[in-house]
């Protein structure tokens, strides 16, 4: 008997011991697009084996923070924010470039960027297109040069511009995007809010302007049209899965997983799955089960 009761309690420590180590920390931004990549990844890892525990909401720093402190496992992150936010490279880098600097200097801290996507989620200025025609205003140079004329001519006139609260204060965000293209905002024409309120208020015409992302559906589906930045202030932002070397170490089946994923996004593809979420109003729950049926991973 007293065999029998070892046996089964050295199995029962043996299997919570393996449940315990296939469970995968994933880690997410305070945006849409986020979500949908941390659900995506929830639904498909569940699905072959893992047991996820998601933690979303995060800003930026405190995504990557957690991270590099073995307190999250997994996150999708942006080879430009990683390059010009953590590591504070000036250098414009655009496509694979970009990709293999960020992969090289986070091997030498042991995280490990996957292959990455085609889904490129830039920063892009928008306008309503109805007021950027009655403008004539195609380029963010076109739009800087109005709003300095204006503030020469009309120098009580406001020139709302609508951003959410990191891009106000990250290393490439508001002030060096003043800087490149000559141009200066006054106080009282910033409007700091919440993302998805900058969209609202460029489709309500409360603001001239506002800062978006590529990817997101609201720019189709709010008829706005995103400026062409034609002096390349913008880095490349490809979508790339990062993970813990230990952890991949751990579990190197999670290498190629990862990479089915990262393989079937693109900045269309996603920008229909934002859209099925901001515009058409489904959950996040219900568009990530959507895209692994109408991609084929899951079974």
């Amino acid at each position: 008997m007293r065999f029998v009761y070892f046996f089964c309690l050295t199995l029962f420590l043996v299997q919570a011991s393996s449940a315990q180590d296939m469970t995968v920390r994933i880690g997410a931004k305070n945006f849409t697009e986020q979500f949908l990549l941390a659900s995506i990844t929830k639904k498909y890892l569940a699905a072959n084996g893992f047991k996820p525990k998601l933690t979303t909401g995060l800003g930026t720093l405190v995504m990557r923070k957690a991270l590099e402190l073995n307190q999250l496992d997994l996150v999708w992150d942006y080879t430009g924010t990683a390059l010009i936010v953590y590591y504070h490279v000036e250098e414009k880098l655009t496509g694979l470039p970009s990709y293999e600097r960020i992969r090289d200097l986070d091997a030498k801290v042991g995280l490990i960027w996957l292959p990455p996507s085609t889904l490129d989620n830039g920063y892009a200025i928008t306008m309503q297109r109805t007021v950027a025609d009655k403008l004539n205003i195609r380029t963010l140079e076109d739009f800087a040069n109005h709003v300095t004329k204006e503030q020469k001519e009309e120098p009580k006139k406001k020139h709302l511009f609508a951003l959410d609260y990191e891009f106000a204060l990250r290393p490439d965000g508001l002030k060096p995007f003043e800087k490149a293209y000559d141009l200066t905002f006054k106080r009282s024409d910033i409007k700091p809010m919440d993302p998805g309120l900058v969209y609202t208020a460029l489709r309500k015409g409360q603001v001239l302007a506002g800062i978006a992302f590529n990817s997101d559906g609201r720019i189709a589906g709010f008829d706005l049209l995103a400026l062409e930045d034609n002096r390349k202030y913008f880095p490349a932002y490809y979508v790339t899965p990062v993970i813990r070397k230990d952890f991949l170490d751990k579990h190197p089946k999670l290498g190629e997983l990862l990479t089915n994923i990262s393989k079937k996004l693109s900045t269309d593809k996603m920008r229909e799955l934002n859209k099925r979420v901001d515009i058409d109003h489904k959950s996040v729950e219900k568009v990530a089960s959507e895209f692994l049926a109408e991609e084929g991973l899951l079974p």
